[in-house]
């Protein structure tokens, strides 16, 4: 039997609410909004910032409002004299132990202890500086820059990682004015279990987390005559740049994009959908022959690297499960700086990849030591020494760090006109869009493997149930008699369920796609800060929606694709492919 709804009053106004609801979320579903700095919600409730504070008829203390419980018959009150005078004075207290470095902080306009303190009218901050412990600055990741000196000690980020991620790199340490979040015995994240996936750079409301920068490079490399900089663009990045521009969340910006990226002095513009098509043929063959050959199923999708560095940690046991192949982004480094190179004669030494990417972990993937087969490629031809090793990969900038060279150039992205891709490496099909959602990959390589095994045309492409934001998404596909699970996690605490099984031996399925953020690509660490809830679901619509706008939407059909394979690698799974396209993955060490 359903509970009935509670009556309150708030602010002299009665109301009728759901019971079981804290006094901030009663009091937000009725169109009143409680500041605080701290609450995520069905998250985080540390009620550790004091912001949130609320008078409650009859209590002689302000209420914390984010883990109050509503109560039949309450009186509550959210703007008195009292209530206002508190909440500065908490406010104030964080801003006196905070740095003032909020004209160069990479959180400046995206800071919500900024914000909040303009909104509540804070112009100047009473008391004294604080003697708060000055603490090291964290570089060690090539992904994630910790400064402790900007935490407010909210506690966002130590949920999101272990909640959400189930990872539980960092967490609270020290008492009193050492306290700080870190790592286990401090050692950095580089050191630790840390997966770079950024979910905590997302929550965090200070620049405590940023994304290391690398624009400067960027810039140094594009301002270089002896450089051929090439840039790649992920899917999910077309589906939410707009909103680092003031767009509406899920603005495709995809033809606004390229010209941008031309205005800025790129030698080509391609697209990573591209080789998130050479992706599907090399991992959908992969399948095909673990199948026929009875190889070790299920086959679990190599797309996403904080997964791979996941598994490397928490479950090295299955990582034969994985698929050898690359990702979009590490193969097309290969391939332009090889079939590319050599097909327009450009030098490989002079070419500087630069990819742009809605994920922190792109940034640690790209550094990986097996991430140089370009240059073994070419090491016997130019006669190569140690000293001359080249990544494939050379810079991946976050969408954030895109749009920041956009607005640094004084580009009006709102007002491009937009362009075209470049050829080939610009051509792509909507089975490479759809990479940037959660059950994308897995929907894509359905539509090519079936195609493949069948010789026949799938009469419906959509695969409604590996699609939305659940967390773990099936589908049985009936391929002429052949049924094949298949499974989605989204999110690696989900993953962490499908994971255990597969080490156990007890997994019915024969295909797995895990993508470490919640919605994919879509909701990763490098993607804009947003204060929309339905922000994920609206890229999700666009990348759907370019899909069925594209005239080509499997990627077996990709043109240039299949001339690469005609012109360079001779098929899927050959020998060139298996030195350029394919990789290996190794245990880290053990988690304490």
């Amino acid at each position: 039997m359903k509970e009935s709804k509670l009556s309150v009053k708030i602010d002299g106004k009665s109301y009728q609410v759901e019971p079981g609801l804290a006094i901030l979320d009663a009091c937000r579903n009725v169109g009143i909004d409680i500041p605080t700095l701290c609450y995520l919600k069905g998250l985080s409730k540390e009620a550790a910032c004091s912001i949130c504070l609320v008078e409650v008829t009859g209590a002689k203390a302000l209420m914390r409002s984010c883990v109050t419980p509503i109560n039949n018959g309450m009186e509550i009150y959210t703007n008195t004299e009292r209530v206002r005078n508190a909440r500065r004075i908490n406010l104030e207290l964080l801003l006196a132990g905070h740095p003032k470095e909020c004209l160069s902080c990479d959180r400046s306009e995206t800071c919500e202890l900024r914000k909040i303190a303009f909104d509540m009218g804070i112009r100047e901050v009473r008391f004294p500086k604080t003697s708060k412990t000055e603490f090291p600055i964290d570089k060690t990741s090539v992904s994630i820059i910790r400064d402790p000196n900007k935490c407010i000690l909210c506690g966002r980020c130590v949920s999101v990682c272990s909640s959400i991620q189930s990872v539980q790199a960092i967490d609270f340490s020290g008492r009193g004015k050492a306290s700080k979040v870190t790592t286990f015995f401090d050692q950095g994240l580089a050191s630790s279990v840390c997966v770079n996936c950024g979910q905590c750079l997302l929550v965090c409301p200070t620049g405590a987390l940023t994304e290391q920068n690398e624009t400067e490079e960027v810039w140094k490399a594009l301002f270089d005559p002896d450089k051929f900089v090439v840039v790649e663009v992920a899917p999910a990045v077309r589906a939410a740049i707009g909103e680092e521009f003031a767009m509406p969340a899920g603005s495709l910006v995809t033809a606004k994009l390229a010209q941008a990226l031309r205005k800025l002095g790129f030698s080509k513009v391609f697209d990573t959908q591209f080789s998130a098509d050479l992706t599907i043929m090399e991992e959908g063959y992969e399948l095909i022959s673990r199948i026929k050959n009875k190889g070790v199923l299920p086959m679990i999708t190599s797309c996403s690297p904080g997964w791979i560095k996941f598994a490397e940690h928490f479950f090295p046991g299955i990582l034969p499960h994985i698929s050898t192949c690359k990702s979009p982004q590490q193969m097309f480094g290969a391939i332009a700086k090889t079939y590319y190179a050599k097909k327009y004669n450009i030098d490989p030494r002079k070419i500087i990849v630069v990819s742009i990417m809605p994920c922190t972990a792109k940034k640690f993937e790209a550094k990986r030591p097996e991430m140089k087969d370009a240059f073994k490629y070419w090491q016997k031809d130019l006669n190569l020494k140690k000293e001359d090793e080249f990544y494939d990969v050379d810079y991946v900038l976050t969408t954030r760090e895109a749009a920041r060279m956009i607005r640094e150039a004084g580009i009006n992205f709102s007002n491009l006109n937009g362009e075209d891709f470049d050829e080939p490496l610009g051509i792509s099909t909507g089975a490479a869009v759809i990479f940037g959602a959660t059950g994308g990959v897995m929907e894509a390589a359905i539509r090519t493997v079936h195609e493949v095994l069948t010789g026949k045309e799938l009469e419906k492409l959509e695969f409604n149930a590996l699609r939305g934001l659940d967390g773990i998404k099936v589908c049985e596909v009936d391929i002429q008699g052949l049924k094949l699970k298949v499974a989605v996690a989204n999110g690696l605490s989900n993953a962490r369920k499908l994971l255990k099984d597969v080490g156990d031996n007890k997994s019915p399925y024969a295909f797995i796609e895990i993508m470490t953020c919640p919605g994919g690509c879509l909701g990763g660490g490098g993607q804009p800060f947003s204060a929309d809830g339905e922000a994920k679901p609206k890229r999700m619509e666009t990348i759907y929606q370019e899909d069925r706008n594209k005239p080509l939407r499997k990627s077996h059909q990709n043109p240039a694709v299949n001339a690469l394979y005609k012109e360079f690698l001779d098929k899927p799974l050959g020998e060139k492919s298996h030195h350029l396209l394919h990789t290996h993955y190794s245990r880290r060490q053990e988690p304490l």
